[in-house]
């Protein structure tokens, strides 16, 4: 056992039925309680899994926007959709984790280690346990800190720099396949690509930028449509993804479009042929679930999902390698995608938001 003790273990994907309560009662903290955010919209779907499963759900978030959720789910926000104020976030998140004691039993905290950096002395005071899911390469001592209080840390990603721990347990990915799914009637465009996510140098678009202007070099038609945001501090890589593509004479064939929210990204995923994602492997990106749901060719460098999908759909993060296959993939026959979006369908049902909400719920009960 080493310092962090417990075991490192991988869950199970066969979904385990629980009753509307199971007398769990949960205090969550996470970013956003917000249906319509661009990036965090998902959790309010997994909130709304959460209370089918248990007794009582709060939420503790750092901004709330527009939600509808059961009644026995209880929002509290720390108050940044009126106003920046570090010092009164952190006086309502005491307030709220010790005016609430009696109300939740455990804690659950949704990728901010900052929360528990901040409240898990606490938190230990009052007998709560604290279970913390981040699922990111990158960490630090102050990461270590933080899951020292926990009593299980959950990740997706066998590179997550949490994944390290004993007490880690590798998680399904959670995907809401009754949303993401293949809809009849909208049809995918000729060597079409979409990449949707956050614009941000983890990413790696510059390599898929790239790699299309070694496709436009060599007369190979295509479209790219980017959706996405880029926060402030990464506005000079944006901008420099933008000059890329100027360089490489691709303004008629790449646009660069908005983040939507999740529920529209389904449209989104259903009319394009392949979805491009050469981030790091640290994360198991959930759009590339999303897009198998849907039907869409996932081509990824994501080192997880070796022996997992399509050999063909594997890449290196390489602008020459990436265009090279691209381009085999569209001549691949129709009935050869159609094998491999039926392997990948049945790859996803093991990684349902479903599952993935029934699992955890097990190990936090």
């Amino acid at each position: 056992m080493d310092m962090y003790g417990g075991e490192h273990v991988r869950a199970s994907a066969v979904e385990t039925k629980f009753p509307i309560s199971n007398g769990v009662r949960l205090l969550i903290l996470t970013q956003a309680v917000d249906s319509n955010d661009p990036t965090f919209s998902f959790f309010h779907t997994w909130i709304r899994e959460f209370a089918k499963r248990c007794e009582k759900v709060h939420v503790i978030c750092l901004k709330e926007g527009t939600h509808a959720l059961p009644k026995n789910v209880s929002i509290h926000s720390l108050g940044k959709e009126k106003g920046k104020s570090r010092i009164k976030y952190v006086a309502r998140l005491f307030r709220y984790a010790q005016g609430l004691h009696s109300e939740y039993d455990v804690v659950f905290v949704h990728q901010n280690q900052e929360y528990i950096l901040l409240a898990g002395f606490l938190w230990l005071a009052m007998r709560k346990k604290i279970y913390f899911w981040r699922n990111h390469y990158a960490g630090n001592v102050l990461t270590d800190i933080a899951a020292l209080f926990c009593t299980r840390v959950f990740c997706t990603s066998r590179f997550s720099y949490t994944a390290r721990y004993k007490k880690t347990v590798i998680m399904p990915v959670g995907v809401d396949t009754e949303l993401f799914r293949e809809i009849g009637g909208v049809g995918r465009r000729a060597h079409s690509i979409l990449s949707l996510g956050r614009i941000a140098p983890s990413k790696r678009l510059e390599v898929l930028i790239d790699a299309c202007g070694i496709l436009k070099k060599n007369s190979v038609p295509f479209s790219l449509n980017i959706y996405g945001d880029a926060l402030p501090s990464d506005s000079g890589y944006f901008a420099l993804l933008k000059q890329k593509v100027h360089e490489h004479n691709c303004t008629d064939s790449v646009t660069f479009w908005s983040g939507v929210p999740n529920v529209e990204t389904v449209a989104l995923y259903n009319s394009h042929e392949y979805f491009v994602n050469v981030a790091g492997s640290g994360m198991l990106d959930k759009t590339i679930f999303e897009a198998m749901a849907c039907g869409a060719l996932p081509v990824t460098s994501n080192k997880n999902l070796r022996g997992e999908i399509d050999s063909k759909l594997m890449v290196t993060a390489h602008a020459q390698v990436l265009a090279e296959r691209l381009r085999e993939l569209f001549s691949v026959p129709e009935e050869e995608k159609a094998r491999m979006r039926a392997e990948n369908h049945g790859y996803v049902g093991r990684h349902s938001l479903s599952v993935l909400l029934s699992t955890l719920v097990k190990h936090i009960s």
